[in-house]
């Protein structure tokens, strides 16, 4: 119903799936399939799928995508992180810590898609997220005083506004949620008894996310009021600045896209997040190697000394 309500696809276009193996997107790559062939949508469906090189984690999950490509003949597109970033996320954790590695794999994937999204020239880029996944994000902006994603988070469909982005008008590709009112446990119902293969695995890093406490907050909230993931999706939905609020709270509120000055993806900023975290970590490991030098020329002992 809510790609019907929402008017999400229109025939003829090119719909990239963003497929990591888990739950959400198989259930969507089957649906989307199976209402493509039952009710004539004229789309032409591709997998796209982002490794973000996490051994043990994703390489298996990618196993799984590539069934699904085979099982519902899709075409399917891998993006590394290393390939695009110069990082995969193991090499991220391994030099900054486990602490905010979330942050880094958020602000990449989220450009990997639609990079990659661009790269298969599709007119809509098409994500698993469900209603608990929406309330979760909603809270999350709420928490860092994100206001302005507030209500394009809970949106089905978004597209950043390409006319402040001329140059780049080919990355505001449209993002469309289908499970905008799915709750979870409602996808994991219709994968089971559809019988689907899925990855059930949780990534290694997830359990230090900040993710998690709205996750938990959402579920103990909804403990109470079963209605509470709805309500929160709805109220993000509602919210807008009153008219008469000053320019400095409109201006706060409101983004306007630019390029970005390093790499000419969309940004609200001069440089990009997915750049300011590649500047630091690319610093960060030129530091760590000039100390390492410096480490090697203080304890190296003379060359004219004596062994004994």
């Amino acid at each position: 119903s809510t790609i019907v309500h929402e008017k999400l696809f229109c025939a003829g276009e090119t719909v990239a799936i963003g497929a990591s193996g888990g739950k959400d997107s198989t259930v969507l790559a089957y649906i989307l399939q199976l209402l493509n062939e039952r009710h004539n949508y004229g789309l032409n469906l591709l997998l796209l799928s982002i490794d973000e090189g996490i051994a043990g984690y994703r390489d298996d999950s990618l196993r799984a995508v590539q069934r699904h490509s085979e099982k519902y003949n899709l075409p399917l597109e891998v993006l590394p992180y290393e390939d695009l970033f110069g990082w995969s996320m193991d090499q991220v954790v391994a030099q900054q810590g486990r602490r905010a590695n979330c942050t880094y794999c958020g602000v990449f994937r989220r450009q990997a898609l639609d990079r990659g999204a661009m790269k298969l020239k599709a007119d809509k880029l098409v994500t698993g997220h469900n209603a608990d996944d929406i309330a979760e994000t909603v809270l999350l902006n709420l928490l860092r005083g994100d206001f302005p994603r507030l209500s394009r988070c809970a949106s089905a469909s978004t597209q950043a506004d390409s006319a402040s982005c001329e140059a780049n008008r080919q990355l505001s590709i449209p993002r469309v949620k289908p499970f905008k009112w799915t709750y979870e446990k409602e996808i994991v119902m219709y994968a089971y008894f559809k019988e689907l293969d899925y990855f059930a695995t949780e990534c290694i890093y997830s359990p230090e996310a900040f993710r998690g406490f709205a996750r938990a907050f959402i579920k103990d909230i909804e403990a109470v009021r079963p209605s509470a993931i709805a309500d929160t999706i709805v109220s993000a939905q509602c919210f807008e600045y009153p008219s008469t609020s000053s320019d400095t709270v409109k201006s706060h509120l409101s983004q306007t896209l630019r390029e970005c000055k390093q790499c000419g993806y969309m940004t609200s900023q001069p440089t990009c997040k997915a750049c300011e975290l590649l500047n630091s970590l690319n610093a960060r490991k030129e530091q760590l190697k000039l100390d390492l030098q410096s480490d090697q020329t203080h304890f190296s002992p003379p060359e004219n000394a004596s062994m004994t």
